[in-house]
């Protein structure tokens, strides 16, 4: 008898902690994810040291949570553990990296670092039966927007990424302008489908330009100058308008950066991943495009998860590639 071959992938980059156990490439047995959300909205944003705490208060019992869940606690043990490495904060990836090798040793099992970029790429591995090679992975949450050229799965070409802020990050700074909460980017685009996207004629970040390059600082400042502008004139801003031109721009720039991409890799399989790959204007424009063969993950899989930490951890194990127990955390880990 064949004992479906189970991997654990574990998740700390940042504020959610995650762990969940694959069995085989895709199917996702138990999973379980603590968001600190409430904790940090109250600073307008993540404070790493609190971020690892809550990580070190969390992680084992949700541990405990998966294995239960799985029906495999004092059973059976894992065959792999696979954690995110890098990049992200140092001391909410040392949280997870120092347990998973604990963990590895004590279960005498293979352990494997996994790129939290490639993480995200998996989630379609996750979501998608017939995904896979040759495509074009986006990547967009808080903290990325990075286009690469994936011929095969531990290939990956960096295509272009952002020159200042991430696209993530801009919706949350547009978001502390406008007095919204935080994280800002649901709360944007949620308001943003009340609005008139050609209410304001925002600039599309770096469309002229013939490279593969992202853009947002200027962008956050032209909401910021038209804002102004508006108070000093005594005119009065509606949020939605202003919201809803501002992701018009925001996502556009993503848009016309992917057609260059189509048209210098020839390849029309584009797959998108991170927190941002949930907003209804970008999955709505895509969905549009016949002639694209396009992937998005559900919501559950475009936020950090360890489902797809572990779906990337099976693809390098079977590539041959693991990890001893001298694997470091790297916060500014690039994806090679």
């Amino acid at each position: 008898m064949n004992v479906p071959f189970l991997t654990l992938g574990v998740e700390t980059s940042c504020d959610d902690t995650g762990v969940a156990l694959l069995e085989g490439r895709r199917n996702v047995i138990a999973s379980a994810l603590s968001s600190q959300v409430e904790e940090h909205a109250r600073y307008g944003g993540v404070i790493p040291e609190l971020a690892s705490r809550k990580h070190q208060e969390i992680l084992l019992p949700l541990l405990d949570d998966v294995l239960r869940e799985a029906g495999i606690k004092g059973l059976r043990k894992p065959d792999l553990v696979a954690v995110t490495y890098g990049p992200g904060l140092m001391g909410s990836l040392l949280v997870g990296v120092m347990t998973a090798k604990a963990l590895a040793q004590a279960w005498k099992v293979p352990l494997t670092g996994v790129n939290h970029i490639e993480g995200h790429m998996f989630a379609n591995v996750v979501a998608y039966e017939n995904f896979g090679p040759p495509f074009i992975g986006l990547v967009v949450s808080g903290g990325h927007t990075e286009a690469y050229h994936v011929p095969r799965f531990g290939t990956y070409e960096l295509l272009g990424k952002t020159r200042d802020d991430a696209i993530g990050e801009c919706y949350d700074k547009v978001a502390k302008l406008l007095g919204l909460p935080y994280p800002g980017g649901p709360a944007v685009d949620r308001l943003a489908e009340k609005g008139d996207p050609d209410a304001f004629d925002f600039p599309v970040p770096l469309s002229s330009t013939d490279k593969i390059e992202f853009s947002y600082s200027g962008l956050k400042t032209a909401v910021l100058t038209r804002l102004r502008n508006e108070e000093e004139a005594g005119r009065k801003v509606e949020p939605a308008d202003l919201c809803a031109s501002f992701q018009k721009a925001a996502v556009g720039a993503i848009l016309v950066k992917l057609e260059l991409a189509v048209r210098l890799t020839g390849v029309r399989r584009i797959a998108v991943s991170g927190g941002v790959a949930s907003n209804s204007l970008l999955r709505r424009m895509l969905e549009k495009r016949d002639d694209w063969e396009i992937f998005m993950p559900p919501a559950r899989l475009c936020t950090d998860n360890a489902a797809m930490i572990a779906a990337a951890g099976r693809s390098r194990f079977e590539r041959g590639l693991t990890d001893g127990l001298d694997l470091s955390a790297d916060p500014s880990a690039a994806l090679a």
